[in-house]
Formats: structure tokens, C-alpha cells, sequence
């Protein structure tokens, strides 16, 4: 307890494991769940059906598991899922799902949320993202693994993204973007590969056969799903990754043929 500052409020029946701090002035509501090592700064709001995994950081003023910002919501049980070692930054803002969309968001381990980042409902979020300063997700949005969101970006409800992508910072995102993939502009449209992303995670005889499966996909007049299904064939799991996600994607693919 003496983790907790005096001035917190932790309702009765909100659980809070050992070694977790709490700084002054922020509310943790009853049906809180909050796992080991978690630090919370001061003036934050945690409610709803929350919980919140070990060693996770989440700074001043953010509002963690509010109700969704949805017209439909009408009071019914939902829920937020939180992994480990999280750090949500300052004035972040997380909803929890709806009964529509599975009735929980859910976000994994190790993702940094920079600060005025809004997660909204029914939004699923994998491993080891980052999402810069005033990155907006809106409903149902799917971000894979190691997936990068630049500042001030805004993504449409229903989009997915899949693993390694980047969307560059003051881009609107309004279709779906493939993994390994680089996206930029309002509104955003494939650029290339994420190579840097790319480097750092994948084999470089990989990243050249995603060079020539990108090339294949986005450069010649075939339609891009006939190809995604012939390289769907491919023996490497990265390419067939790729060609998975066009195939699934219900949104379309943002691009502009290139003849190079």
C-alpha cells in the first residue's frame, strides 16, 4: 500500500496486485483488474471491465476503458484487455469494445502509445507496436505485429494492417495495408516496402523476394489478387503472408500502378 499515494481512489472490489503504483489523484474503478509491476502516474482514470497485464506504464491523465464513443452503446458489459509492459503516455484515451464488434478491444505486449493517442472500440492491437503522438484509431481497426503509426495519423474504422507496416506521420488511412508495406498521404497510399522496418526483423533473402512479390503485385497490369493467389504458391512464409492479406482484405488495398 505504500505504493499507492494517499490521494488515489481505489474503489472497493477493483483488484490490484503486489508492487503496483499509483500516483496521486487517479481513480481506479471497482471492476479493475490491475496485474504486478504496473506503474499508473497521477491524475489517470482506469474503469469499466478493465484488465491490465504486468509491468505495464501508463502516465498522467490518460482515461483507460471509458465508455465507447459509440451511439449505439447502451450500457451492456464490455470489455478492455491490456498486456505487459505497455507504455501508454500521457492523455492517452482507450475504450473498451462493443457488443457489435465482440464486445472487447484488446492490446498486447510491449506497444508504446505516445501521447493524445485514442484507441476506440473493438480495436485490436498485437505485440511491439508503435503509435507516435495523436495517432487516432477509430472502431474495429486491426494492427499486426511491429506495425508503426506516425504522428497525427488518422485510421479508419474496419482497417486492418498487417505485420511491419508503417503509415507515415499526417496521413489518413482509409483502406487496408499489407504487411511489410509503407504507406503515406491523405489519403495514404502505398510508397514501397518498409525497409527499414524490414532490416531490422527479416532475413535479407526474404526481404528480396518480398521486393519482387511487391514488384509483381503493384508494377504490372495484372489484377493484384490474381497474382496475390499465384503467390500464395510461394515457399516463403513472408510472401505468402503477404499475398494472404490481399486476398482476406475486405477494404481494398490502397495503390497507384508504377511502371517501375
Amino acid at each position: 500500500m505504500s505504493l499507492i499515494h494517499p490521494t488515489a481512489i481505489i474503489e472497493d472490489g477493483a483488484q490490484i496486485a503486489q508492487n503496483v503504483s499509483i500516483g496521486p489523484y487517479s481513480v481506479i474503478k471497482k471492476d479493475v483488474k490491475i496485474g504486478a509491476n504496473t506503474k499508473i502516474g497521477s491524475h489517470t482514470l482506469i474503469e469499466g471491465f478493465t484488465t491490465i497485464g504486468e509491468e505495464n506504464e501508463i502516465f498522467s491523465h490518460a482515461v483507460i476503458g471509458s465508455i465507447p464513443q459509440d451511439l449505439k452503446y447502451s450500457g451492456e458489459r464490455v470489455e478492455l484487455i491490456i498486456g505487459n509492459k505497455n507504455k501508454i503516455r500521457e492523455f492517452t484515451l482507450i475504450n473498451p469494445g462493443t457488443k457489435g464488434g465482440g464486445g472487447v478491444t484488446k492490446i498486447g505486449d510491449n506497444n508504446l502509445l505516445m501521447g493524445y493517442v485514442h484507441i476506440a472500440h473493438d480495436v485490436i492491437i498485437e505485440n511491439n507496436c508503435i503509435l507516435a503522438n495523436g495517432a487516432t484509431l477509430a472502431g474495429h481497426v486491426e494492427l499486426g505485429n511491429g506495425v508503426v503509426i506516425g504522428g497525427l495519423t488518422p485510421i479508419h474504422q474496419f482497417v486492418k494492417i498487417g505485420d511491419l507496416a508503417m503509415i507515415a506521420g499526417a496521413s489518413a488511412l482509409s483502406q487496408d495495408i499489407p504487411p511489410y508495406c509503407l504507406a503515406e498521404g491523405n489519403r495514404a497510399y502505398l510508397r514501397g516496402l518498409n525497409l527499414t522496418g524490414l532490416r531490422r526483423h527479416i532475413d535479407k533473402e526474404s526481404i528480396n523476394l518480398l521486393k519482387k512479390a511487391y514488384k509483381e503485385l503493384f508494377s504490372g497490369k495484372e489484377n493484384i489478387k490474381d497474382v496475390a493467389q499465384r503467390l500464395l504458391q510461394s515457399s516463403n512464409i513472408y510472401v505468402k503472408n503477404l499475398a494472404k492479406f490481399i486476398l482476406e482484405s475486405k477494404r481494398g488495398i490502397p495503390y497507384k500502378r508504377s511502371n517501375t
